[in-house]
């Protein structure tokens, strides 16, 4: 008689070979490109450009993965990291299913609304963006050139930014307004900062405004 896996082993395991498999996509890619046309990178150029950017994606990535997994569970983890948009799509998701679920990314039920609500984002993103392209491709670019519309299309990252910001800055704005402020000053100071660098500047800033106000809280609260 086969014996039952438990859960979190098959999530582990399953989300490692997919991780794997997607790895393998995309190294698959510009591989394909190169051996079709016969046109390889120069090992100078390449190696310079490599070593330029690749400290700045595997912080990153460390952050990002001790960051995000307390919030999301395990399996919401390995589904945000293979499909990518986390920040702007797969954690706002997770995070409001939770909330109106009442219960902790890394709680039992947590796990399993946070894999179903990035798995559902991921599938209507996919369907959305499919429809888009079929249907919305004439029009819009037709709209990305009126002089009337045109100028609404460079403002669409801010707006959606906006938006996404707006309900955290609303249930904490201490912590928000203190992280936005810190990150302000690092680019005024320091404009050419790689996004990277003020990624991991502006987490540490929002972990340590975090303690900071609740330190300040609990005090006040024994101090009654």
């Amino acid at each position: 008689m086969k014996k039952d896996v438990p859960y979190f082993d098959k999530v582990h395991r399953w989300g490692r070979i997919w991780t794997l498999l997607a790895l393998v996509a995309l190294f698959s890619v510009p591989l394909v490109f190169s051996l079709a046309h016969d046109a390889w990178p120069e090992p100078g150029p390449f190696l310079k450009g490599l070593v330029a950017i690749l400290p700045l994606y595997w912080v990153s990535g460390i952050i990002e993965t001790f960051t995000y997994t307390p919030m999301i569970g395990a399996g919401g983890t390995y589904l945000s990291f293979v499909t990518g948009n986390i920040a702007n799509l797969k954690l706002p998701c997770a995070i409001a299913a939770l909330e109106k679920a009442d219960v902790k990314g890394t709680s039992d039920e947590g796990e399993v609304i946070s894999t179903i609500a990035i798995a559902s984002s991921a599938i209507t993103t996919t369907v959305i963006i499919a429809a888009g392209v079929l249907l919305f491709s004439i029009p819009v670019q037709w709209l990305t050139k009126s002089p009337v519309f045109a100028p609404a299309f460079q403002q669409i990252f801010p707006a959606m930014f906006g938006a996404l910001m707006a309900s955290y800055l609303r249930k904490h704005w201490k912590t928000a307004a203190a992280t936005v402020l810190i990150g302000c000053i690092v680019v005024f100071f320091s404009p050419s900062i790689g996004i990277g660098i003020l990624i991991v500047v502006t987490i540490v800033a929002a972990v340590l405004t975090s303690f900071l106000f609740y330190k300040i809280s609990t005090k006040k609260s024994a101090a009654k």
